[in-house]
């Protein structure tokens, strides 16, 4: 232990001896502890002092020192009352000292006012002068009011600054925190977002100017113990930042900028989402005028609907919602316009005889058919309630409500299911006529039909011709020979006849016919063999067909090969039977001429 510390501990057990003995305590013991700074240990000694005497000016003094002392230690935000009370005790104490103090009392005790020992300039001497004493004291009450006064108005500006962040921090979270996320929050903005996003920005705005006073008056408390530097956060993610509040008492002092995200929020709201949303029903009456001139005068808009696609508009919505319903709402309305135009359309086709212009209608109605149904269908398996609270807007505006809407894409879904059933029905209808010719009373398949039919067709040259065997009995047989036309309905139709020994419908699996006309489809040969042989002839029957005249002439010939292919000489008129190896000319009569 150091002597210094030794004297501390005996003086202390001095005090403690005393008092525990009740013995009274002299001044002069207090004020070893006082004149070394032991302000702590001497302050209960020194109140009890006073309490006994009230004529020590010494003791006011050192009593006003003390509590001097402990509003330098207190910390001035969070215990700004115990300072002020303090630094009240200390003028209190200083006051009482300064009223008491007298030439007297200082030539008596000077021993206790060493702190006031000065050298006298004039003399030259060491000592005591009580206009110093008085002096000292007036200029610590007028820097103790002065700092009170002072405190006062840091303690204010920073409640104020931070009061203000909070109110700012509180209404944040009240406008951000019914959404799932920022672009939420501006679709479904109303009437009173904006006013809450001015008062937001306004709140913070404030925040900031009372922590900048709040600065301002912080440096003329001199040495304080705070020295905060405001960092102002942008508020880049919406359910992420802004919601968590500030701590004023830290040095880096984070806030987030209120006032930037209150003012960015309210440009997108009014010069995105407003006009957006003016836009949408401006759209939406355009769509309603080509409904109208589409029933009212029963003609295609098409092509108006191609002049209506408003690129920019789904651009627009796209930023704030990938898939917004005012779009898939104007897609189910222009997809039922551009089907009922196909429609429309179609009706000047339904007398054409030409089943492939029909079918092709109908295959382009069944296309634009299909995004009907494939949008509505859409439409019926999400929920239209949720998703049309980010556009109340516009559905109040046109719908009057979701339950009108979901009624509308319910009607429109029926609908193509029905239409579905009808098309389908035709294109199936159109498909089967494609397959058969007509040639009354009977339809002639371009198919193998098996028994089905009692036509064979045994060649078909597609959208040309077709060839093959009529039979009516099991032995009886016809070749026959018909142009197919778009319509179905040929405009050559021949039959010759054929070796019916060798052809009959039990021998149909060996039979094959081969096909050839000149470059003009003028004239035509069918070759109808069968490639079941006997004694190395294989029967055969070549038809020759003019498209002017129908048959010219129709001959039996016993082939030595199996034909693989004919030609058609159209300078000579002969016709070359051949394989691979072997050949047999035919002339123009029909003769054989090798």
């Amino acid at each position: 232990m150091t002597k210094v510390a030794l004297i501390k501990f005996l003086v202390l057990y001095f005090f403690i001896s005393a008092t525990a003995y009740g013995q009274k305590v002299k001044y002069k013991d207090i004020f070893g502890l006082l004149n070394t700074k032991q302000y702590e240990a001497a302050e209960p000694f020194l109140k009890k002092y006073l309490k006994e005497n009230d004529d020590s000016p010494n003791a006011y003094l050192f009593m006003g020192i003390i509590f001097h002392e402990k509003s330098s230690k207190d910390d001035i935000l969070k215990q700004t009352t115990r300072a002020i009370a303090h630094m009240d005790s200390a003028i209190y104490f200083y006051d009482k000292a300064y009223k008491a103090i007298t030439e007297k009392e200082v030539k008596r005790n000077d021993e206790y006012y060493v702190l006031y020992n000065r050298r006298d300039m004039r003399t030259g001497e060491f000592g005591v002068k009580l206009s110093d004493i008085q002096f000292d004291l007036e200029k610590k009450m007028e820097g103790l009011r002065e700092r009170i006064d002072r405190l006062k108005m840091v303690k204010h500006y920073f409640v104020l600054a931070d009061s203000l962040y909070k109110k700012s921090n509180s209404l944040f979270n009240t406008i951000s925190s019914p959404y799932t996320s920022e672009n939420e929050f501006y679709l479904r903005s109303d009437d009173k977002s904006v006013p809450a996003l001015t008062s937001l920005a306004h709140r913070y705005d404030s925040a900031v100017k009372a922590f900048e006073n709040y600065k301002a008056s912080l440096s003329s408390l001199g040495k304080a113990g705070y020295n905060q530097v405001l960092v102002q956060n942008e508020i880049t993610d919406f359910k992420k930042e802004g919601s968590t509040p500030a701590n004023f008492y830290q040095d880096e002092l984070n806030v987030w900028n209120y006032k930037k995200f209150a003012e960015k929020s309210k440009m997108v709201i009014e010069k995105e989402i407003l006009p957006m949303r003016e836009h949408l029903l401006s759209y939406d009456i355009e769509i309603n005028k080509l409904r109208e001139k589409l029933s009212t005068d029963s003609v295609s808009v098409k092509n108006d609907l191609t002049a209506l696609i408003d690129k920019l508009l789904l651009d627009k919505m796209t930023k704030f919602d990938s898939d917004p319903l005012p779009m898939d709402v104007f897609s189910l309305k222009i997809s039922d316009l551009e089907y009922r135009s196909a429609v429309l359309e179609g009706k000047g086709l339904t007398d054409s005889s030409d089943v492939h212009v029909r079918l092709a209608q109908v295959k382009k109605e069944s296309v634009q058919l299909n995004r009907l149904d494939s949008i509505s269908a859409k439409m019926m398996a999400q929920d239209i309630d949720k998703r049309a609270e980010n556009y109340t807007h516009f559905i109040t505006n046109t719908y009057s409500n979701t339950i009108v809407l979901k009624s509308y894409v319910k009607a429109l879904n029926e609908y193509a299911a029905r239409e579905r059933r009808r098309i389908d029905e035709q294109m199936r209808q159109y498909q089967e006529n494609l397959k058969w010719i007509k040639v009354l009373p009977d339809s002639v398949p371009l198919f193998e039909v098996g028994s089905l039919s009692r036509y064979k067709p045994l060649a078909v040259v597609a959208e040309k011709f077709t060839a093959g065997l009529h039979y009516t009995d099991s032995v009886s047989a016809n070749g026959y020979f018909y142009t197919i036309t778009s319509s179905r309905i040929p405009d050559v139709k021949v039959t010759f006849p054929v070796d019916k020994t060798n052809f009959s419908e039990g021998r149909l699996k060996s039979m094959r016919a081969l096909t050839v006309s000149d470059a003009g489809g003028q004239i035509y040969f069918v070759l109808v063999y069968s490639e079941r042989g006997k004694e190395g002839k294989y029967p055969a029957t070549l038809a020759k067909i003019y498209r002017s005249d129908g048959l010219a002439w129709s001959n039996n010939y016993p082939l030595a090969f199996v034909p693989k292919e004919i030609n058609f000489k159209q300078d000579s008129g002969e016709l070359t039977i051949k394989n691979d190896t072997q050949l047999s000319v035919i002339d123009k009569n029909g003769k054989v001429l090798k």
